[in-house]
Parts: C-alpha cells; sequence; structure tokens
C-alpha cells in the first residue's frame, strides 16, 4: 500500500520474462514470414499458354462455360462414343485450370464427352475439400461421371472416389496415397516416359494401391508438363513431343477408358 501522493514504483521485468517476450515475439515474426512467404508462392501458379486455350475456345465442336464448380467443356454435337458421361479433373499444384483446357478438349469433340476442371482455392487441389456430387451439378444431364487429375490433382482424385458414384478413375502423372485397390473401380493411369518428379518408377511403386486390372500407359516422349500447356516446370525432364501429339495421345486413352 503506497501513502497518498507517493508515485507508484514498476519494477522492471526479469531477464528471464524478457527472454520469453523475446522468444515469443521472434516465433510470431517467423510464423508470419512463412506464412506470407506461402501465400506468394502459391499465389504465383503455372500460367495456362494463351494459344491453346484460343484454339478450345475456337473449336466449333466444344461449348465453354465457367461455372462455380470449374470450366465446363461440353460437346456442342450429340450422339459421340461417350454421350452421356463425364470426367470432373483436378488440376496439379500450382497449376492454372486453363491449362489443361486443350489436351482434354479432345475427348469432348471427338466422343462426346463432357469435362468439368476445378479450380481449387490457391490452385492447390488440398484446399478444395468438395466432394464429387458437388462438382457434377454443373452439368446434371451426364450420368455416368469419371473423375481424374494431374500430379497432386491426381492424389486429390483418389480421396474423391470412395462412397462417391464415380465410374472410374484416371490419373495424369500421378498416384494414390491411399489404397483403393478394392475399389474395383476402372483405373487408367497415364505416365510420362521423361516425367522427373512423378516418375514412371515412383508411379509403378504405388500400383499396389491400385485395383489389380488397373491400365498403365506410358507416353513416349513426355514429361511431367506435357500434360497440361503451361510451359516447362521446375525440375521436370526434357520433352521431346509437340502439345498436338499429346493430345491426341490423351484423347485416344480418354476416349477408350469413358466408352
Amino acid at each position: 500500500m503506497t501513502t497518498s501522493g507517493s508515485p507508484t514504483r514498476h519494477r522492471p521485468p526479469s531477464a528471464g520474462v524478457r527472454r520469453v517476450r523475446l522468444v515469443g515475439w521472434s516465433a510470431l515474426s517467423t510464423l508470419a514470414l512463412v506464412v506470407v512467404g506461402f501465400l506468394i508462392w502459391a499465389s504465383t501458379p503455372y500460367p495456362a499458354e494463351r494459344q491453346p486455350v484460343i484454339a478450345v475456345w475456337a473449336d466449333d465442336a466444344v461449348a465453354v462455360e465457367y461455372l462455380p464448380e470449374g470450366i465446363l467443356m461440353t460437346p456442342t454435337a450429340s450422339g459421340g462414343d461417350a454421350e452421356g458421361t463425364g470426367l470432373v479433373f483436378v488440376p496439379g499444384a500450382r497449376v492454372q485450370a486453363h491449362a489443361y483446357m486443350f489436351q482434354l478438349s479432345g475427348v469432348v469433340a471427338e466422343h462426346g464427352a463432357t469435362v468439368l476442371i476445378t479450380e481449387p482455392t490457391l490452385t492447390l487441389a488440398f484446399f478444395d475439400t468438395r466432394t464429387l456430387a458437388q462438382f457434377t451439378t454443373a452439368a446434371p444431364e451426364v450420368n455416368r461421371w469419371f473423375v481424374g487429375g494431374h500430379s497432386l490433382g491426381g492424389v486429390r482424385a483418389c480421396l474423391m472416389t470412395p462412397g462417391s458414384d464415380a465410374a472410374g478413375l484416371v490419373l495424369f502423372g500421378s498416384y494414390c496415397a491411399g489404397d483403393i485397390s478394392d475399389s474395383g473401380l476402372p483405373v487408367l493411369s497415364i505416365a510420362a516416359e521423361n516425367d522427373a518428379l512423378s516418375t514412371p518408377a515412383i508411379i509403378a511403386e504405388n500400383a499396389g494401391l491400385l485395383p489389380a486390372d488397373a491400365e498403365f500407359v506410358t507416353i513416349e516422349g513426355a514429361n511431367h508438363a506435357s500434360f497440361g500447356d503451361y510451359g516447362p516446370q521446375s525440375g521436370d525432364g526434357p520433352r521431346t513431343i509437340t502439345s498436338e501429339q499429346m493430345r491426341d495421345e490423351l484423347t485416344a486413352l480418354l476416349g477408350a477408358l469413358l466408352r
């Protein structure tokens, strides 16, 4: 108790308290830098090349719509081999959804399939926790849906299959992180010969997580970035296949699966 009129004296914090405060502020500053760095990294995706996107818009056989579910590509002509069949496709990490339009448009134009390319938050598939049923609302007239993805998008696609009405799974330079070997799903796993990220060897090592009758195909001359049109990707291998050749390969493979 102080005497009336006497100033109140404040004892300075001890050395231990000062150290705790310093450590706390340092930890918060480090965390803030990590968060900011991650947001900058995630918000600078591999951009889609312009000309392939323009080619899709110019294709009279393909109609393009931008919906809350993603980028929807539908055939303008009826009677395709895969009429009534659709594919929900999840992009690879930090790759713009538009980058897959050209490569996936072939199965729309030539086989009458519907394709929805999702647009995950921050272009990272794991931030999009929507179910397959929440994407298929984009085209309610389609009654048979496959799900697929590229790289990290393929991992996310695998997680979307349990408990869903998926008719099958397609993986572009990817593999499942969990065991779906008892799912009974038709699975098409497409590897790229020169993929230095999801290498054919890594895909083969994880083959046991897929059903025993899963189909494995390797496209010669392709690398990891060949599955989209977004330019070279850091750490990838060389590419000797053109975008048009890659599209032809994927169109034939997807057409056979969706039929």
